[in-house]
This record gives C-alpha cells, sequence and structure tokens, in this order.
C-alpha cells in the first residue's frame, strides 16, 4: 500500500525519526476535499509516542476540518535540521513523512494532549497555560494522526 523509500542510502533509522518527530517545531499537515483537491498547512504538533500519533489542535470549523471530515487519510511532513551547499547544488537535510487516518479525540485524552503542547511549547509558563487552558479548551478540537506509515530521510555528506 504505502511505497518504499526510493534513496534506502537516505533512509533514516527508526530511532531518528521519532527523534525528529518529538523534536520538531512544526509540520505541514495534507489533507484532500471532497473534490479531491490536496491542502497542506503548517502546524504546530505534539508527537505522543505511547499512542504513536501526532496530535494537533485548532478551532471549531476550517478547510481542514472540512477535508478531515469529507477524507479522514492524511499525511504529516517535518523537516529538521537543513543547510543549502550552494557549491555542491545540493542540500543537507532531515525529514519525515507519517501517513495516517486523522479522529478527534476529547476527554482525558484532549487534555492530556494540550498540556503536551504546553510541555513542548510554553514549559517555562505552566501555571499560566493551565489556567488559559481551563478557559480555552472549550473553544478548540483536537485530532491524532494515528500513523499507519512513517518514513525518514536524511543528507549529510
Amino acid at each position: 500500500m504505502f511505497r518504499e523509500l526510493r534513496r534506502q542510502d537516505r533512509k533514516m533509522e527508526d530511532n531518528a525519526v521519532l527523534e525528529l518527530l518529538t523534536k520538531g517545531e512544526y509540520g505541514t499537515l495534507a489533507t484532500v476535499d471532497a473534490e479531491g483537491y490536496p491542502y497542506g498547512v503548517p502546524l504546530s504538533y505534539v508527537y505522543i509516542d505511547k499512542t504513536h500519533s501526532i496530535y494537533f489542535h485548532c478551532a471549531r470549523e476550517g478547510h481542514k476540518l472540512d477535508n478531515i471530515a469529507a477524507n479522514n487519510k492524511a499525511s504529516f511532513c517535518v523537516v529538521g535540521e537543513v543547510q543549502t551547499l550552494p557549491d555542491r547544488f545540493s542540500v543537507r537535510f532531515q525529514s519525515a513523512i507519517a501517513f495516517g487516518r486523522m479522529f478527534e479525540v476529547s476527554g482525558v485524552e484532549k487534555r492530556e494532549v494540550l498540556t503536551a503542547f504546553l510541555t513542548k511549547y510554553s514549559s517555562e509558563f505552566m501555571e499560566k497555560g493551565l489556567k488559559y487552558l481551563e478557559a480555552d479548551e472549550p473553544n478548540c478540537r483536537v485530532f491524532k494522526l494515528e500513523i499507519e506509515h512513517l518514513t525518514g530521510k536524511s543528507r549529510f555528506s
């Protein structure tokens, strides 16, 4: 069902791919609308190892939510270190692409994910962030991409 990585010589080890997912700042979520048009949107995210899923939070409505309702298959791409090599007409890089299906989460899982966002992006402001969550949680939705296939590729030479 999923293609093998064409450049096997650039394939990242599984632990390195998971590290990139864990430490990445943002990625691009790709969905498809009901008419078949692709839509890519950059998002902040958290990867949670115990569920092997990538989580996103968003408003109550919007383009990506319409797409997920029409087709819950998606991919998510994270790019790590990048360095242009002008004299070699190339680039050093790390990237990971996850494929899977999107599902909305609620209750305890939603709260845990939103707290994980605070830990990742605002750890120095946890007390204030938890108060913010109390007030804002009803206004947001949280989705997870249950990873079915994951690849990582790098070039460092």
